[in-house]
């Protein structure tokens, strides 16, 4: 029976080194870890500049490894819509861009699957609490304001589930 170890790591899309946080973790694992950088640089690049979710998993008796990668965070899907480095640091007092409901819609696409939301109507919601904490606002206005828009129907051409 082969014993597996899976390590996990956020790591910049076609970035990965063998640095922290990988080759610490992988070294010890008698893994040839410049094979599973490149492995993870190949499969992330069309994630360059975001943050991504990779999970590597390796047999230890074999030391064969299989990468898994994992869909942005929704706050690197809002900064890629952006084009902007990061969100705010005060999010309440500086804006650093403004999203459309298009653009919302096309951050909920890439995260299918992966929102808690049980409708369309809930998932915008959860993309709208992400552009609070980042500083973005939506079509011009504060996201609360566009969730209480949303609870009174004003997006409902949007969001059909």
């Amino acid at each position: 029976m082969s014993e597996t170890k899976i390590v996990e790591a956020l790591i910049s899309g076609g970035q990965a080194t063998a640095g922290p946080p990988l080759g610490p973790t992988l070294g010890p694992l008698g893994l040839n870890v410049l094979a599973v950088v490149n492995k993870i640089n190949e499969l992330t690049e069309s994630y360059a500049g975001m943050k991504v979710p990779v999970k590597v998993e390796v047999d230890l008796n074999s030391k064969q490894f299989e990468v898994t990668v994992g869909i942005p965070t929704t706050s690197a899907l809002i900064v890629r819509q952006l084009g902007i480095a990061k969100g705010s640091g005060t999010p309440n007092i500086e804006k650093v861009g403004d999203l459309s409901m298009e653009q919302v819609v096309t951050v909920i696409t890439q995260k299918q699957g992966t929102l808690l939301a049980k409708d369309s109507k809930g998932a915008v919601k959860e993309v709208l609490g992400s552009c609070a904490s980042m500083g973005v606002t939506v079509d011009g206005k504060e996201p609360r304001t566009v969730q209480q828009e949303i609870n009174d129907g004003l997006y409902d051409e949007f969001l059909k589930d």
